[in-house]
């Protein structure tokens, strides 16, 4: 029993999408990703940390999310990543999970989930290169408003936060969603979006009071990170 978590996923096996063409790390990563997840069980959990399917709806994302459930039987927590545009309503993607028979779906979304002890919190969080957005500072106050509900339904709980957007790296910090994580006690956290040349600005380790890792597929290799041993206590808030 294991909590695991790795982010950029990138599946397009309902599109033409397929993250091949970048060649690299990204070489028949569909096959990795099958190898990375092979040891795995119906009692381990994967939070994935964005950027999931290139799926531009739910009917799209489909083909992803049976490769997901078929890829190993464990629950499957999903953050919001920038190019998830199938992501919709919490209630609409419950249902369609729901009218697929894919029962081991879950979000962090304006929510907390439990597994064992710990309460895993997250959202997608804030980067600047939105501040091109002219929805900025909505979308910034939105994210930050998140992240904190979920960090208050964790109440007194070891906290583990799993965002998209790094919260900081070399030379940039979202301030506003790092004092969260400092305020709340959060034990670490773990992100994704970085790429490519982009994996040397990432900050690993303990920043403050709270270490923090890089998960995105290429960086991991499309092998999820195993964080966590404990039992399944699963708890909606």
């Amino acid at each position: 029993m294991a909590l695991y978590t790795i982010g950029d996923t990138h599946l397009s096996l309902g599109g033409s999408k397929a993250m091949d063409s970048f060649g690299g790390a990204w070489t028949d990563y569909v096959e990795k990703l099958r190898a990375g997840f092979s040891g795995l069980t119906e009692e381990d959990a994967v939070v994935f940390c964005g950027d999931l399917s290139w799926g531009m709806s739910m009917e799209e994302a489909l083909p992803d999310f049976l490769f997901l459930d078929a890829l190993f039987p464990g629950k499957k927590y999903l953050v919001k990543g920038n190019h998830d545009y199938w992501w919709t309503t919490a209630n609409k993607m419950y249902r369609f999970w729901a009218d697929h028979g894919l029962n081991h779906f879950g979000l962090l979304h304006n929510n907390c989930q439990f597994y064992g002890g710990a309460a895993l919190c997250g959202t997608r969080g804030w980067f600047f290169e939105e501040e091109a957005d002219g929805h900025n500072e909505k979308v910034f106050h939105r994210e930050v408003l998140r992240l904190e509900t979920s960090l208050k339904a964790a109440g007194e709980a070891e906290k583990l936060c799993f965002l998209h957007y790094p919260p900081l790296y070399q030379g940039y910090i979202c301030q506003e969603i790092v004092d969260l994580l400092e305020y709340y006690q959060v034990k670490a956290c773990y992100y994704g979006h970085l790429h490519g040349g982009s994996h040397r600005l990432a900050l690993e380790g303990r920043r403050g009071r709270v270490d923090y890792h890089l998960v995105a597929g290429d960086y991991l290799n499309f092998t999820p990170r195993k964080i966590l041993d404990a039992p399944i206590i699963e708890k909606v808030l």
